[in-house]
C-alpha cells in the first residue's frame, strides 16, 4: 500500500485492472446503494471519479445512506459485469471495513442529479447542487481555464498586479456598489466596476505589461449571460502599444485557450476578421453579429419610397432574404408574433414558391415597381422578411430577428466558434433621453485624429480607437487605445458637456498623472465568466460560478443581502429611510 494519509491510498477515479489484489483505502460520498440478491453494491464518489464497492457483510451497511461520507477498506477485484463507460469500470473493491466519516442525517432537499429542481431551491443548497457531476466539472474546468490563461499571460511577458477593491465612485455607466466609511463620516467607497483607471495609472508608473483576473462589481440586472453584482474579467494593458499590438495578444490568448479546451470545435484562427462598426450595423443590424449565420440585412427604404403600404410610410425599412423552401403559413405567422412580442409593429413577408409564384402578407399592396423589384430579387423557394419602424428600433428588431431566423432555418453551425473584431466605433452619440452629445463607448479612449479631429470635425463623425471581440453573437471582450494626453482629454469631455473641473473631481489621479509624463498605452479585457460559459457549453452563467446570486442579486445560501444592527449602522454614520 502506498504511503499516504489515513483516509485514502487512492482516489475514486484512479483504480484500474492493474490494481487487482491490492489492499486499498478510498473515501468519499455514497452516490448509490443497490441490492442484488444477498449482495450490496455501493458507488463511492469524490472529486476525481466514482468507484464501485461490493459489500457481502450486511453489518458493514449499518446506518449507511446516500450522501454519507465514508472510508472504505478492501481488496481490488475484477468486476463480473464491467462498465467500460467509466474509467474504473473494470474493477470494484470488496469491502471488509466501512467507517462513517460524515453522517448524512436527514433527507436531502432534492436528489443531487435531478434536473427538474427549482432554481431557487438549488441556489439555497448550492453546496449540494455542486455535487452534481456536470456542475462540479464546470467549476473544475473553470479552475483549469484560469490557470491556462494566467500561464499564457506570463509567457507573453505580462506581470500580474492586483488593484484595489475599495475605491472611489466614478461615472462609468453602471450603478456603483457603495461602501460607507467609518473613519470618514458621510463619505463612501465604491467597489470597482473595472480596474480601468488603476491599470492606466500602472502604465504611467512604468509597468510595461499588466494583467489581472479581476473581480468587477456593477449593480445591474441579471441576464442569462450576466451575473448580477459581480463578475470576473481577464484585464490587460500595455505601454508603447498600438491597436495592432492588443489585437495580436488577445487573438493569441483567446485562440489558444479555446483550442486547448475545445480541440474538436471549428475555431476561427488568427487574424480574426475585422468589421467596421457602421458596416456591422448595415449588414447585420448589430454590433455583435453571429457570423455563423449567413443571413445579411438590406436597407430597402428607398425601394418603398412611393409605397402605398401605410405601416411603411416615413419608416426605416430593413429586409432579409432567406432560403425557406416550402414553409407553411404558420411559420410566417409565428415569426410575426415573435416580432410583436418584442413590441414591434409586425413582420411583413413575401415568398416565391417552387413554381416561381410570389405571395405574402403585403403582396396585394405592392405597386408595379415594388413587384418588379421582388420578382428579380426572390429566387424560387426563398422569402423576404421585412421590418419597418423608426430607425433605431428597426435596426434593433432586425438584429434580433436575424438571429431568430438563422436558428429557425437551422443555418447556425453549432460546432463553430467564430471570432471577429468590431472596430472604428463612433466616439460620440446622441443621448436619446437628453438629445445631447455623449460618449458612445469609453470616455478614456483616444479619438482617431487626436486633437485635430476634436477641433475640426462634427463630433458625430469622429471615430475612436475602440474595439470589441465578438464570439458567436456575444460581446466577449472590449478595449481601446487610451487617451494619455490631458489636452485631448479636456477637449473630449468638453464636447460631451463636462467642464475641466468635473474631470479633475471625478478622475483626479488619472488627470494629474497624465501631466507627469504618460506613455501611449492600449488594452482590453474579456469576460472570463463568458469564456467559461462557451467552453462548458451552457447558456446560463450561474452554471460556471461556484456561488452565484439569483436574478434578484440575492445569495440565498448565505442570506445576502441581509439586515444589520442599529449599532453597525451607527458606526458608519448611516440612518435608514426605507
Amino acid at each position: 500500500m502506498k504511503n499516504v494519509n489515513c483516509y485514502r491510498s487512492h482516489n475514486c477515479g484512479e483504480l484500474r485492472i492493474c490494481d487487482i489484489n491490492k489492499e486499498v483505502v478510498i473515501s468519499g460520498w455514497i452516490d448509490t446503494i443497490r441490492k442484488l440478491g444477498g449482495l450490496t453494491f455501493l458507488t463511492i464518489r469524490d472529486n476525481y471519479g466514482i468507484t464501485q464497492v461490493l459489500v457481502k457483510d450486511e453489518k458493514l451497511l449499518l446506518n449507511l445512506n446516500k450522501e454519507c461520507v465514508v472510508k472504505v477498506k478492501g481488496i481490488v477485484i475484477e468486476r463480473e459485469s464491467k462498465n467500460l463507460n467509466m474509467p474504473t469500470g473494470e474493477i470494484e473493491i470488496l469491502a471488509y471495513s466501512i467507517e462513517i466519516l460524515g453522517k448524512c442525517e436527514s433527507i436531502l432537499p432534492f436528489e443531487i442529479n435531478d434536473v427538474n429542481v427549482k432554481e431557487e431551491l438549488k441556489l439555497k443548497y448550492r453546496y449540494l447542487d455542486l455535487r452534481n457531476k456536470k456542475l462540479h466539472e464546470n467549476i473544475i474546468l473553470r479552475s483549469n481555464i484560469l490557470k491556462f490563461v494566467r500561464d499564457k499571460m506570463y509567457s507573453l511577458g505580462f506581470n500580474e498586479i492586483q488593484t484595489p477593491i475599495l475605491t472611489s465612485s466614478s461615472p462609468e455607466g453602471a450603478r456603483d456598489f457603495l461602501v460607507p466609511s467609518r473613519l470618514n463620516p458621510g463619505k463612501f467607497y465604491a467597489l470597482p466596476q473595472s480596474p480601468q483607471q488603476f491599470k492606466q495609472l500602472l502604465m504611467v508608473s512604468g509597468f510595461d505589461k499588466y494583467f489581472q483576473i479581476a473581480p468587477c462589481f456593477r449593480d445591474e440586472d441579471a441576464r442569462a449571460d450576466r451575473s448580477p453584482g459581480e463578475f470576473y474579467q481577464m484585464d490587460m494593458e500595455m505601454s508603447f502599444a498600438t491597436q495592432e499590438d492588443v489585437f495580436a495578444v488577445m487573438e493569441d490568448v483567446l485562440f489558444s485557450t479555446f483550442k486547448h479546451f475545445a480541440p474538436d470545435k471549428d475555431i476561427t484562427p488568427p487574424p480574426f476578421e475585422r468589421i467596421n462598426y457602421i458596416d456591422s450595423i448595415n449588414k447585420y443590424c448589430s454590433d455583435k453579429p453571429d457570423l455563423r449565420n449567413p443571413l445579411l440585412v438590406e436597407d430597402v427604404t428607398e425601394i418603398f419610397k412611393d409605397t402605398k403600404i401605410s405601416p411603411f410610410l416615413g419608416k426605416t425599412i430593413k429586409m432579409i432574404i432567406a432560403p425557406t423552401n416550402e414553409k407553411p403559413r404558420s411559420f410566417y405567422d409565428n415569426l410575426n408574433k415573435y416580432i410583436q412580442s418584442l413590441e414591434g409593429k409586425g413582420l411583413f413577408w413575401l415568398k416565391n414558391n417552387n413554381l416561381n409564384e410570389i405571395s405574402g402578407s403585403i403582396f396585394k399592396s405592392l405597386n408595379e415597381n415594388e413587384l418588379n423589384y421582388f420578382k428579380q430579387k426572390l429566387t424560387k423557394n426563398s422569402s423576404a422578411f421585412i421590418i419597418a419602424d423608426d430607425k433605431n428600433k428597426a435596426i434593433k428588431l432586425m438584429g434580433i430577428f436575424r438571429n431568430k431566423l438563422g436558428e429557425e432555418l437551422n443555418l447556425i453551425d453549432k460546432n463553430k466558434f467564430h471570432f471577429c473584431w468590431i472596430n472604428n466605433f463612433p466616439f460620440y452619440e446622441i443621448d436619446e433621453q437628453t438629445n445631447k452629445i455623449n460618449f458612445s463607448h469609453n470616455p478614456f479612449s483616444m479619438p482617431q485624429g487626436g486633437i485635430d479631429s476634436l477641433l475640426s470635425k462634427n463630433p458625430l463623425n469622429i471615430l475612436a480607437y475602440q474595439y470589441d471581440v465578438v464570439l458567436n453573437g456575444v460581446e466577449l471582450a472590449s478595449g481601446a487605445v487610451r487617451n494619455h494626453d490631458p489636452e485631448i482629454m479636456v477637449k473630449a469631455f468638453e464636447i460631451a458637456g463636462y467642464e475641466k473641473n468635473v474631470i479633475e473631481q471625478k478622475f483626479p489621479a488619472l488627470f494629474h498623472a497624465f501631466s507627469f509624463g504618460a506613455p501611449p498605452h492600449a488594452g482590453a479585457a474579456f469576460g472570463f465568466d463568458r469564456v467559461v460559459m462557451f467552453l462548458c457549453e451552457t447558456d446560463i452563467i450561474r452554471d460556471v460560478i461556484a456561488f452565484p446570486f439569483n436574478k434578484n442579486a440575492q445569495d440565498l445560501m448565505m442570506s445576502a443581502p441581509n439586515e444589520v444592527t442599529q449599532e453597525q449602522l451607527k458606526e458608519v454614520h448611516i440612518k435608514l429611510n426605507k
